[in-house]
């Protein structure tokens, strides 16, 4: 092979390395603004908290934004939805799901909060909880869906275990014929459920993370280039 057909292979090889690092460099800045742009759409109906009914839930025009809700109902008498693979600072665990049945609007789904797992995956019995209660809380879109089969199981206590909230795959197990787009992240100062926030991005990277890797892509780009330019100058002197 001759120095100038080396040269032109190793340039291109260089360019489709740059290329490659600077693509994933521009997705890492694109995943960066959607999650602040969820994140600032969230503060700001946090700051608000103009309460809107709980039928809001099944609007399919906002199935992918976030409002403050509230209103009286009870939970249905039915097996828990038990979501697996959630974290809370660093230990495992599961969020727990409730149909929950609003007055003059279709049952939905609410988050009660989060439950620890021990090492032999015993799944937690989770109590019913009974009588008319005044909900409150933020709808938003459900955690995000995974690849893998979404076909829920049932626990021992009967309760039913997800890895994520399929709205294909759920109503059916739970009596209902279908579920709204959205779920209710039940206000965390409210006396019901267990250990809760407003995290609407929880076991994900956040913004700052993203804005991290698309800088090391972004560097890799910059190495890549400044490498295929100094052995290109050295190999001419």
């Amino acid at each position: 092979m001759s120095p100038r057909t080396a040269r032109i292979a190793g340039w291109a090889l260089a360019l489709l390395a740059i290329a490659a690092f600077a693509s994933l460099g521009r997705w890492q800045l694109a995943r960066m603004h959607q999650k602040q742009a969820v994140l600032d759409a969230v503060a700001a109906t946090l700051e608000q908290r103009i309460a809107r009914p709980l039928s809001a839930a099944a609007d399919p025009d906002r199935a992918r934004d976030y409002d403050w809700a509230a209103g009286e109902g009870g939970f249905l008498p039915g097996p828990a939805v038990l979501l697996d693979n959630q974290q809370r600072d660093g230990r495992p665990g599961v969020r727990v799901y409730r149909l929950f049945q609003p007055v003059g609007a279709a049952p939905l789904l609410v988050e009660l909060g989060w439950l620890p797992v021990p090492p032999d995956r015993a799944m937690p019995q989770v109590a019913p909880i009974r009588g008319v209660q005044r909900v409150q809380g933020l709808l938003a879109p459900p955690p995000s869906a995974g690849l893998a089969d979404a076909t829920p199981a049932a626990t021992g206590h009967g309760d039913l275990l997800a890895i994520r909230l399929d709205g294909a795959a759920l109503p059916a197990r739970l009596g209902v014929e279908a579920l709204p787009p959205r779920v209710l992240k039940l206000d965390p100062d409210l006396p019901l459920g267990h250990a809760r926030d407003l995290d609407v991005l929880p076991n994900t990277l956040p913004p700052e993370k993203h804005l991290g890797y698309a800088v090391q892509w972004f560097g890799l780009a910059l190495a890549v280039l400044a490498t295929a330019l100094i052995l290109t100058f050295r190999r001419r002197r």
